[in-house]
């Protein structure tokens, strides 16, 4: 069973690369990341931040130590089990929005629907919602050519909460936005994660960004310092 209110628990979580000379990406990391908490990890190129991000959201598996996700350890599984908890449990959003070009907003945030067997009727119902709240409602029929930057990240933030994760894990994902749309997105991410309480982890070299998250996790040469 998990830890009253933890999502994400990680113990003495060590990343080592290569051969002969070993490089530490993460050494020894400790975290524990609070439901509904909406947390921003921070560092400098090459501090180990996306190695982390990327073990929690289970793309990536540690040398040593464990993680947790919701009570379960999935530092262990299989493949297939590592996939079927990332695929019920996770949304991911990465800095270029990776929608696809022929569909419209709509049917970009209701194709992860139906491939999770979600009724057509009933994905277009919570991909409109969902679009709604990130300020689309008169967009959803438009196709990525036809959006800005800063809408198609908007979109891409629906599409990571079309199957209703737990957790929302973003990588630099205002990294390609100006400032304006940058915090135009952020606004909108701080309103979601009041309205659904689901755990939001976001990568940023954005410091005044970080700095209207819960809480801010400070990376440095694999280790955390703050």
């Amino acid at each position: 069973m998990p830890s009253e209110n933890k999502i994400v628990e990680i113990k003495n979580l060590s990343k080592v690369y290569g051969n002969g000379v070993e490089v530490y990406a993460l050494n020894s990391i400790d975290l524990n990341i609070t439901k509904g908490e909406f947390m921003a990890i921070v560092g400098p190129s090459g501090s180990g931040k996306s190695t982390l991000l990327h073990i929690i959201g289970i793309l990536d598996t540690p040398t040593s130590g464990t993680i947790l996700i919701d009570g379960e350890n999935v530092s262990d599984m299989s493949d297939d089990q590592r996939a079927t908890v990332r695929n019920k449990k996770l949304g991911f959003v990465f800095q270029y929005h990776h929608l696809l070009p022929d569909f419209t907003a709509l049917e970009n945030v209701m194709m992860p629907m139906f491939i999770a067997g979600v009724e057509k009727k009933e994905a277009k119902e919570r991909a409109t919602q969902l679009l709604s709240d990130v300020g689309l409602h008169d967009r959803m029929e438009h196709r990525p050519n036809e959006l800005s930057g800063g809408q198609c990240q908007r979109v891409a933030v629906a599409r990571a909460l079309a199957n209703n994760p737990d957790i929302l894990i973003g990588d630099e994902l205002t990294g390609n936005l100006d400032s304006k749309s940058s915090r135009m997105v952020y606004d909108i991410l701080r309103r979601l994660n009041e309205k659904y309480k689901q755990t939001f982890i976001i990568v940023t070299h954005d410091d005044a960004l970080a700095e209207r998250t819960d809480r801010i996790v400070r990376i440095i040469d694999g280790k955390i310092v703050s």
